[in-house]
Order: structure tokens, then sequence, then C-alpha cells
């Protein structure tokens, strides 16, 4: 075989290892759930069965729940995810977004998205806020009202209200179904031993205890 011939299938291979990572193309302009006929989940997917497109109507595609904050968090943290499950427009279109309010001092703490990147919008605010590589690089900085930061899928990333005042943020994600994995709660917060923490952090029993109480209000969020 050809070196040329290999680099072709190796450049094949890794585009459709890209084509499967992400939403699958909408083969219609749209898909608005009906409920009455529920949903087919796969491995993968949740498909949803759509109404006839005939049925569908303007406030489909209109979602008027993120005009103030949400309900505060014990950290100062309140969001408003916005998917198809509360958004039903979204189905099939590959994306989503949330709304984050933070009080002054208040951090979105460390987290990834697994299925997507996100853009996010400082509406309101200063807010300090940047994402890990995997080379543990860390890129960050303190955004005002109007600058946006991306961050790449699957990449640790955090916000910080830096400001004096309340701080308000957009985030929009290139799937309809990005996950949210909160670093301090995947780890201290998931069951994960005892003795394994210890080994990995070099902390006594007591501080993991001490931990596992501190993220409480964090898997909340």
């Amino acid at each position: 075989m050809s070196s040329k011939l290999i680099v072709l299938l190796v450049v094949f291979s890794l585009q459709c290892l890209l084509a499967l990572a992400s939403d699958p193309d909408p083969v219609q302009d749209f898909c608005i759930p009906n409920p009455k006929y529920g949903a087919i989940r796969t491995a993968r997917f949740t498909i949803l069965s759509c109404k006839n497109s005939s049925e569908a109507t303007t406030d489909d595609f209109v979602f008027s729940g993120m005009k103030t904050a949400g309900n505060f968090s014990e950290t100062g943290l309140a969001t408003i995810p916005v998917n198809p499950a509360n958004f039903p427009g979204l189905n099939t279109l590959g994306m989503s977004f949330v709304r984050a309010d933070l009080k002054v001092g208040a951090i979105n703490p460390p987290h990834f998205h697994p299925r997507a990147t996100e853009i996010t919008h400082v509406v309101q605010g200063s807010v300090y806020l940047g994402f890990v590589d995997s080379n543990n690089r860390v890129y960050a900085r303190v955004l005002e009202q109007g600058e946006v930061m991306v961050f790449p899928r699957g990449l640790v990333h955090f916000q910080m209200n830096v400001g004096e005042e309340p701080a308000t943020v957009f985030g929009s994600f290139n799937s309809q179904n990005p996950g949210n994995q909160k670093i301090p709660a995947a780890i201290f917060g998931s069951g994960i031993d005892d003795k394994l923490l210890e080994k990995a952090f070099g902390l006594s029993p007591k501080q993991i205890e001490m931990m596992r109480r501190s993220i409480n209000p964090l898997i909340q969020e």
C-alpha cells in the first residue's frame, strides 16, 4: 500500500471519528418534539418523534425564560440551562445555551463539557475566566462587559466574579446536550474510595471529609 493511500485512509478515519463525536445532522428544517409518541433511546442519542411541521408555531422557536437570574445557590451562583427539554425549538439543531449569574466574589467552579465547545459572553460585570489545556497550561484573564472567550470542548474551565457588582454571562454550546461535570463534585462527591483520594492528593481522612462537606453546595448547582 502506497504512503499516499495510507495518509488518505488516516485522514478519512479521523474525519469519521470527528463526525461521530458531534450531534447528528438534522434531516429536516426542524423537529419540534411530539410528547404524545415519547422517545427512542439509543446508546448515543435520544431520538424524539417530531410534530408535523404544520402543527409548529412561532412559540416553539421563542424562549423567554432568561430575562432574569435563576435561583442562587449558597455559593452565589445561579444558572438557567436552556436545551430541548425546556426549549423545544432547539431539538436536532446541535446547540444549547445557559445564563449564569454570579454574586460579588462568587465562582462557577472548574468544570468541563464532554460533548461541546462553549463560547462565553460577559453581559455584565468583570469576570475572571479561563481554561486549562491538556498540558496543564492555563489561559485566563479578566473579561469586561461585551467581551467573549471560547472554551474548547472537553477542557476544564472556570469563572469568578472579580468586580464590585453582580455579573452575568451567557454561554453557547455546539451540542444540544453538552454535559456538565464539575471537578470538585466529581472527585469528592462521587463516592471514590477515600484511600485513593488520600494517596492522589496527599490529604488525611479528616481533610477528605472536610472536602466532602464543603462541596455539597456545588453538587446542587
